[in-house]
């Protein structure tokens, strides 16, 4: 076994079990389901029923409350790799009516009847990145929006006042607003690289939705009218996210090499990783980084090799560029850390020298590197 294969088989070793949220990267499919609650909607009846009413005594409008309902939605989308999100999303609602209020003077009985939404709305997500402020890196919190078109059906909504029967049904659609606010749990110890466990809360609203409505009995005269009524829900979800050929998680911390058990290693090496395209230091790379600065002062060395490299994603230019920028990030950590500039030697390598062969284009968080060599 060389050096490099056993420097490697260490390093994924030590890696930890959980899975580092990433951002979403091309194609993704989510689903979820769960509970809604549907607020209470000003009920307001119109033309000739709301005059007849009045005609009666009787205020044409008051107030409809709703029993915890249901909620489901899929969606389609496109994950630009820096964590914004884009995506059409199919919904359903249904909630069953719970009582009716209001209509000043008289009593309401005999209250039921089902309330149904569905439609299609565009959203614009943005999942956030709080692993520098304490979170855990496999949590990802998100945000986002969306506006579109919603049904509002009322199915065999009914009531009984001052003798007769109030019956709305119909379907009426209008424009619709949401704002989302979720968490994503990566799952890939289940052996699935871009499926995510999300857990949200949602509000869509629409403009005042008109449903026709029918009257009969107690001596009304009038046989048709509307309704007009407010639609605002409150919706808790557990869902799943697949994204299409996601990267494998880049590792979230770099580890000091061990040497190879044959024989001891003529050099003291250790690796710091990155993150995608990135070349800034990680709390775990300024530790490996401290440790390699420690050993440069207890062992006497004098010649410090700092090599940057980068994966293949990427043109090999823009990479030379990237692996310098991290190659300087690090030795600039050594000499903060009391390593003096004249004794490191300081490369740049690109894509030239990956320590996972891969095809063109391809992430690979074990190729986003410094190499720091002790001799």
């Amino acid at each position: 076994m060389s050096f490099r294969k056993a420097l490697l088989a260490a390093t994924m070793l030590a890696l930890p079990l959980a899975a580092q949220a990433q951002p979403v990267s091309g194609l993704y499919i989510a689903a979820g389901a769960g509970a809604n609650w549907l607020q209470d909607a000003r009920l307001g009846a119109t033309g000739p029923l709301a005059e007849e009413l009045r005609l009666r005594g009787v205020n044409p409008g008051g107030k409809v409350s709703f029993d915890v309902g249901w909620a489901a939605v899929a969606s389609l989308g496109w994950g630009f790799g820096n964590g914004l999100r884009a995506e059409i999303e199919g919904n359903y609602r249904e909630n069953e009516v719970d009582k009716i209020r209001g209509f000043q003077g008289v009593t309401t009985t005999r209250v039921e009847g089902t309330s149904r939404s569905y439609g299609v709305m565009g959203n614009v997500l943005y999942d956030l990145d709080l692993s520098r402020f304490g979170m855990p890196s496999y949590v990802q919190p998100y945000i986002g929006g969306g506006i579109g078109y919603i049904w509002r059906e009322f199915d065999d909504v009914r009531f009984d006042v001052i003798g007769a029967t109030v019956r709305s049904s119909g379907t009426d659609g209008r424009f619709a607003y949401q704002g989302i606010a979720g968490v994503g749990v990566p799952l890939t110890r289940l052996g699935v690289t871009g499926l995510t466990l999300t857990a949200e809360y949602r509000f869509l609203g629409t403009l005042e939705h008109s449903i026709d409505t029918t009257s009969s009995g107690g001596g009304f005269s009038v046989g048709r009218g509307g309704t007009r009524s407010e639609n605002y829900n409150h919706s808790v979800m557990l869902g799943l996210r697949y994204a299409f050929n996601q990267p494998r998680p880049a590792p979230v911390a770099a580890i000091a090499p061990a040497a190879p058990a044959a024989a001891p290693a003529p050099a003291r090496t250790y690796l710091v990783f990155f993150d995608f395209d990135r070349a800034d230091l990680t709390d775990r790379a300024r530790q490996i980084i401290a440790d390699a600065a420690q050993a440069v002062t207890s062992t006497g060395t004098t010649r410090i090799e700092v090599a940057g490299h980068a994966d293949r994603s990427g043109t090999p230019q823009y990479n030379q560029r990237l692996s310098m920028r991290r190659a300087e990030a690090v030795a600039a950590e050594l000499s903060r850390r009391g390593i003096a500039r004249n004794q490191m030697s300081i490369q740049a390598f690109g894509e030239s020298r990956p320590l996972v062969a891969t095809a063109d284009g391809v992430r690979e968080p074990q190729n986003r590197r410094v190499e720091i060599v002790l001799r």
